[in-house]
């Protein structure tokens, strides 16, 4: 299947991105399936079966919505990665665990959509936690209330969202009925992409597979004991739409660990920055601080103290992170320290007559 590059996305910056790294024999494709150190690519040479060469192994591996430069073999269906070529947005989460890592779910994304069910997945606090790190990526984001039709009254829950989102959109879907799908589609005409992120069992296949128009998704049936259905997604994985974008589906996410500055957090909660400015200490951290704008909010009924208490949490998430990364960077420093001493010691044990001289 050989498509229009622009179709997928191709364009500034990655265009000029592309042409500088001069690399003979490759073509720019994007990334469509991710597994463990396999991929699938898709160029304007159809789609190819690809595995990163040794130096992009050496260093952050591509992610799914990454466009890369691509050498392909002569069988026309298997290629080498050469290179990732820069990102204009990345939705990043610490990866599972206690090591600090970045996970890249999805890289060159338009518009995130943040899908939360309206049944026993609807928690505002999760949501309040997906849009601080959508705005850390560089996408813009949109609330998705699925499974509508088991509620007589969907708007009742969009009251509820927009103090919790300001300026989002916040949308109403249901992938039984196929309603709201055709407000889906317009935030991702030709050449734009978008993300579905949330919970597992919310729906996210179910909606793409209606946006596909055709059953390209697995999904399972719900379950009405606990009124979810089952989760299947267990790759990220973009597709094409026709006569409309690219989307990515991702699989449900157990744990959300916050990543990046602190930048989201404050575009996720700028009622706080905002009263934060008539504070009287610049540093107040709006605990036990005199004349906190914050707290006095707080005691007037202003702020929402469940939505407050949400931003305490992850605001020490995020310095916890910074504090790791720190220890992490000066332990990986001691250690790149320790094999440099033994690479000149390896040395001077066979040229004993280098022992003692500068290496300049």
């Amino acid at each position: 299947m050989k498509i229009r590059l622009e179709d997928l996305g191709w364009a500034e910056p990655f265009v000029s991105a592309f042409e500088s790294l001069e690399m003979e024999g490759a073509a720019p494709a994007r990334v469509i399936w991710q597994g463990s150190f396999n991929y699938r690519v898709l160029g304007g040479f159809g789609e190819a079966e690809a595995e990163p060469a040794g130096k992009v192994k050496a260093g952050q591996l591509p992610a799914v919505g990454d466009w890369v430069a691509i050498r392909i073999q002569p069988d026309g269906k298997r290629g080498v990665i050469g290179a990732i070529l820069p990102r204009k947005s990345a939705f990043s989460r610490n990866a599972p665990g206690k090591a600090v890592k970045e996970q890249v779910v999805a890289a060159n994304v338009d518009h995130v959509f943040v899908v939360t069910g309206l049944d026993r997945d609807f928690n505002l606090r999760r949501i309040e936690r997906y849009l601080a790190l959508v705005y850390s990526s560089g996408a813009s984001p949109v609330v998705v209330l699925s499974k509508a039709d088991l509620v007589a009254d969907p708007e009742e829950f969009v009251l509820k969202v927009q103090p919790v989102a300001p300026g989002v959109p916040v949308l109403t879907v249901s992938g039984i009925t196929g309603t709201g799908i055709e407000h889906l589609k317009r935030f991702f005409p030709p050449g734009r992409t978008a993300a579905f992120l949330g919970s597992s069992g919310v729906g996210k296949s179910t909606l793409i597979n209606l946006l596909l128009g055709a059953r390209k998704q697995r999904v399972s049936d719900l379950r009405e004991s606990v009124e979810k259905g089952r989760h299947t997604t267990v790759s990220r994985e973009l597709f094409l739409l026709p006569g409309y974008g690219a989307v990515i589906d991702t699989p449900g996410m157990r744990e959300i660990q916050v990543w990046g500055d602190r930048e989201g957090l404050s575009e996720a909660f700028p009622e706080i920055e905002e009263l934060s400015r008539s504070c009287r200490f610049r540093d107040c951290r709006h605990e036990s601080e005199a004349h906190c704008a914050v707290r006095k909010a707080l005691d007037s009924g202003d702020l929402d103290p469940e939505r407050f208490e949400n931003f305490l949490k992850m605001r020490a998430e995020y310095e916890s992170q910074e504090r790791r990364s720190s220890v992490h960077a000066r332990a990986e420093e001691r250690r790149e320290g320790k094999r440099f001493s033994k690479m000149i010691r390896e040395v001077e044990r066979f040229n004993p007559k280098r022992k003692g001289k500068k290496n300049w």
